[in-house]
């Protein structure tokens, strides 16, 4: 009788090692492809707080400027995780520009122009607008990712970059967005 409940408790144990190591119903596993595209800019990030360039993708005054930056190839720049501050002209400012500036500009042969002009709307740095407030009462000019520079000015109706007055100030993930509605062309 102790030889029976020996096996009996062996074979127990047996089956239920065996019943615990199985994995169930076998689940189909799902690999995810990334996307096809360049660096950061491809990333799709629904948790994090939006970025320069995920805010200006959401917003209809900014559809100009998208285009622009994704014909420059200067996505990347704008989902970096900063800091920094860019000065977004909003679509009325392209209006500005002589016609068929635009659309010349936009062309893949004059991607590195393009690019240019972009990049002196950015400076890579993090100046929120009281910090533009102390640069200009300074005299200070900011450095831009064109490797140029521009003057800040305070004046009585607002903050001025390159003689363009800021309308509105976004706080964004990697910096700052100071909207204006002049393209800020830089010297040569």
């Amino acid at each position: 009788m102790k030889k029976n409940n020996l096996i009996l408790s062996i074979l127990v144990v047996f089956a239920l090692f065996i019943v615990s190591c199985s994995g169930g119903e076998k689940k189909e596993e799902k690999t995810e492809v990334a996307p096809q595209g360049k660096g950061q800019s491809a990333v799709v990030d629904t948790i994090s707080a939006a970025n320069v360039l995920q805010v200006a993708q959401s917003l209809d005054d900014f559809k100009t400027l998208v285009v622009a930056v994704q014909a420059a190839g200067v996505e990347d720049a704008l989902v970096n995780t900063g800091p920094l501050t860019v000065f977004a002209p909003v679509n009325g400012a392209f209006d500005k520009l002589p016609e068929g500036t635009v659309a010349t500009l936009l062309k893949p042969e004059n991607k590195g122009q393009l690019a240019f002009i972009l990049t002196n709307h950015v400076a890579p740095a993090n100046y929120p607008i009281k910090q533009l407030k102390k640069e200009a009462k300074k005299g200070r000019k900011l450095y831009m990712a064109s490797g140029k520079y521009l003057l800040i000015e305070d004046k009585e109706d607002g903050i001025y970059v390159g003689g363009t007055k800021i309308l509105k100030t976004v706080q964004v993930s990697n910096g700052w967005i100071h909207v204006i509605d002049t393209i800020l062309v830089p010297e040569e």
